[in-house]
């Protein structure tokens, strides 16, 4: 049907029409006199006509959608000062009475980090939002707009919310920081290959940046939604002007700056913070005459975890690394059945270090609660690796458990041709957004040909069809027999492969090489033969031990063969001066994983700070005691733990580490301080304690998970830390510093309604301790402000707070 006869939402969100959103509700709010750290939600019930004002002059600009103000009207924020439903049905009646086209319910963030590096459980968080998006569509809501999301948890969690609480279309837009990144690490890609995947109606940026800033990083995602693309950016960065906060672009050159997200595919549009009716009116006019470009999708396999894409075009090859099953490994199933996961920490890293691009975890004891241990598998590797996870299982609730709270798109292992299997993995697989492994094997078994095999295949993709599952994320795995007992199995395997590859156009195959080679001698040869028979059969991802340089060869090898090493670049970079006659481990490391634990120095020193740099707290104690041997307390800490998490810092810094890797590294470290205050007790002089640093959010500002990331990162070098928590008056924290002769105070802020309280703050802290120093930080702070409120220093991140307090204290 073509655009105009269409509904103009279903139109936009099939692509064919362009929708406006509105702009800014807080500084508009603010315009109107809102009072700094005010509740902006609680004045759709005091003050309706205002919000109502607000919502009419986008109207009159040219919106069709405006946005309720409930960014923050869930539980956990609105206390006891009025119910979500009561909040929610005051504000889409506020937004009705504007005259808009569409009401979109807004869902922003809990404004606390979700678990394992934070206190608020995934299910918890899911009920939040859950509650939200019932009260919206009781109160006669259009649509969902999920926004300013830098944890891809939390996003994941409203998302599901959404789909699962009502039938209403859900956007989901993400907020960057110039790095291109999350606070928390993930890319463009990362988020709308996950969230588009997971279901969202729209993907896209909202806020932190202005438009010349977010357009780049929109084009990013082109390639990676598969839904329309929408952008809200702000109107360039804030600053102060005669003690009142003013956005820098205008309505022209904004508009003027939203051209290229157009080119890119950008079909759903308006304005975050700063942008006025007038940035809309513009945005209207520049609409006018055009059409939305159409996008074209690579046909491409992708995965990923919070932080990295893993992905395949036809003609690449991937490994997996298969280390993390306990099926014959002894260390592994001890680890598993302890419930001490460090050997499976060090096999995550050590793979990832040889070459893996996906990681298998499979938890399957009959003795252990395998959906309780994998999920927490899961929420560890997180802190310790990059790599997307296979989470591997063949119990349907196992994979479930894992794959619903996995801030990613992950890859199900597996799902096979029986009828059961059928009905019960696809289903999940099409629910979550997963790509999904499918084993040809049915009620029958194994078939014993390749034509029979690829009957199987032909049923399981018949199933992902019908789900929805795109053909790129369905990957047949043709099963790998032992030719020792049958050795027509590997010619029937390859056969097998290329019949899938060529009968099924768009499916992808995977392998468990090493099964093909059990109960012959010198397994790695064979192994080894085989994978490169088999990628010259049309194999895509080879699940083996990247850890056995031999296999790694052929993939590397294969790579430069078929073009994939462009230049053969890689391969010269690792190869050259290579001999057979020297054994070696994977390009680039020195020791391959096997049951040994991953090889770390021999020396104590060097081999604490390798683990705070993995992020391994449980060999911390040991491995300090061993430094404490021949070093006293103050050695252990000046000249161990805090250069590695100096060196963590400088990794997070240069974009390397991220905030899970950061907050795993940090907690070792922690480990390693314990140690050494036991080992210090009685010792003259030797005391690991710095401090106190007083840190607290300023009144009126309840988000406080930069504050908390702040605390950890302190604590773990050493400091006495006294947290005050969220929405603090400035009288308690100037109490407080006189008490206790405070030198450092951190003051965090979210938003710029709560900026004047910080400027309060510090003006007491001069008059009643002028002694102390103040470090300032938070979302909305820029150098800028920090001078403004009359801070001593502005601090981007937690690991520059660190920074200061050791000058401060030094």
């Amino acid at each position: 049907m073509p655009a105009a006869q269409k509904d103009l939402l279903a139109a936009a969100l099939d692509g064919d029409a362009f929708l406006l959103f509105d702009g800014a509700m807080g500084t508009q709010l603010q315009a109107r006199g809102l009072a700094a750290g005010e509740l902006p939600e609680l004045l759709c019930l005091t003050h309706p006509e205002v919000v109502t004002d607000v919502h009419a002059a986008y109207v009159a600009a040219g919106a069709d959608v405006v946005t309720t103000n409930t960014f923050g009207a869930n539980a956990a924020k609105l206390g006891d000062a009025a119910t979500v439903e009561e909040v929610f049905a005051a504000a889409v009646s506020c937004a009705r009475a504007s005259g808009a086209r569409y009401v979109a319910a807004d869902l922003g963030p809990t404004g606390q980090l979700l678990a394992p590096m934070g206190p608020l459980a995934f299910d918890d968080a899911y009920e939040l939002f859950a509650r939200q998006v019932r009260a919206a569509e009781a109160a006669g809501a259009d649509l969902f707009v999920i926004e300013t999301m830098s944890d891809l948890a939390e996003a994941k969690a409203a998302l599901l919310a959404a789909r699962e609480n009502s039938s209403l279309p859900a956007l989901v837009t993400m907020t960057f920081e110039e790095d291109g990144r999350t606070f928390l690490g993930t890319t463009p890609e990362v988020a709308a290959l996950t969230l588009s995947s997971l279901g969202a109606a729209a993907v896209g940026i909202n806020c932190s940046l202005g438009p010349a800033e977010v357009a780049p990083l929109v084009a990013r995602m082109a390639d990676w939604a598969r839904c329309p693309l929408m952008v809200q950016a702000n109107a360039g960065l804030p600053h102060v002007e005669d003690g009142v906060t003013v956005y820098d672009i205008g309505p022209d050159e904004f508009a003027t700056a939203v051209v290229p997200m157009l080119e890119s595919g950008v079909s759903i549009l308006g304005g975050c913070c700063g942008t006025t009716p007038e940035h809309i009116a513009a945005e209207r006019a520049l609409l006018s005459g055009r059409a939305p470009v159409r996008r074209t999708l690579p046909d491409r396999f992708a995965v990923c975890g919070p932080q990295r894409v893993a992905s395949l075009v036809p003609g690449e090859v991937g490994v997996i690394g298969e280390r993390i099953n306990p099926t014959g490994k002894k260390k592994m199933k001890e680890a598993l059945r302890s419930g001490n996961h460090d050997h499976v920490i060090a096999e995550a890293i050590a793979q990832e270090r040889a070459g893996a691009q996906i990681l298998d975890v499979n938890a399957g004891l009959p003795e252990i609660d395998e959906r309780a241990v994998m999920c927490r598998l899961v929420d560890e590797l997180l802190g310790v690796t990059t790599l997307p996870l296979q989470i591997d299982a063949s119990d349907p609730a196992v994979i479930e458990a894992a794959v619903r709270r996995y801030p990613g798109k992950a890859l199900v292992n597996s799902v096979n041709g029986k009828a059961d299997s059928l009905a019960a993995v696809v289903p999940l697989a099409a629910r979550y957004g997963c790509a999904l492994v499918g084993l040809t094997l049915d009620e029958d078994g194994i078939p014993a040909t390749a034509a029979g095999r690829l009957a199987v295949a032909r049923k399981i993709v018949a199933a992902t069809d019908a789900a929805g599952i795109p053909r790129a994320d369905v990957v047949i795995d043709c099963l790998a027999m032992a030719a020792s007992t049958d050795q027509t199995a590997p010619r029937t395997i390859l056969d097998a492969i290329r019949l899938v590859k060529s009968e099924l156009p768009g499916v992808r195959t995977v392998l468990g090489v090493s099964n093909i080679s059990f109960g012959l001698p010198f397994r790695p040869l064979v192994n080894a033969t085989f994978l490169a028979a088999a990628f010259g059969a049309g194999l895509d991802l080879a699940i083996i031990n990247p850890g056995v340089r031999r296999m790694m060869d052929v993939v590397d090898s294969w790579r430069v063969l078929s073009g994939e090493d462009e230049a053969a670049r890689f391969y010269v970079e690792h190869y050259a001066g290579r001999s057979d006659a020297v054994p070696a481990a994977a390009p680039g490391e020195k020791a391959a994983p096997s049951e040994k634990d991953t090889a770390l120095p021999t020396d104590p020193v060097e081999r604490a700070r390798r683990l705070v740099l993995d992020g391994r707290g449980a060999p911390m104690a040991d491995a300090m005691r061993e430094v404490l041997r021949d070093h006293d307390a103050m050695f252990a800490i000046n000249e161990v733990l805090v250069p590695a998490l100096d060196e963590v810092g400088l990794r997070f810094e240069a974009g390397t580490f991220f905030l899970p890797q950061l907050m795993a590294s940090a907690e070792a470290a922690k480990a390693g301080f314990e140690t050494v205050r036991e080992a210090a007790a009685g010792q003259a002089g030797a005391s690991a304690g710095k401090g106190p640093v007083v840190v607290c959010t300023v009144r009126g500002d309840i988000h406080d998970i930069g504050k908390n990331i702040v605390r950890m990162l302190l604590e773990n070098y050493g400091f006495e830390v006294i947290d005050l928590g969220r929405d603090v008056a400035p009288e308690t924290v100037a109490d407080v510093v006189v008490e206790r002769h405070v030198r450092l105070v951190g003051l965090s802020a979210l938003m710029t309604s709560t900026v004047p309280a910080m400027a309060e703050t510090i003006e007491l802290l001069r008059e009643r301790a002028p002694w102390c120093r103040v470090v300032v930080g938070g979302a909305v702070l820029t150098p800028e402000y920090a001078q403004m409120v009359g801070a001593d220093f502005y601090a981007k991140d937690a690991t520059e707070t660190a920074r200061i307090a050791g000058e401060v204290f030094a």
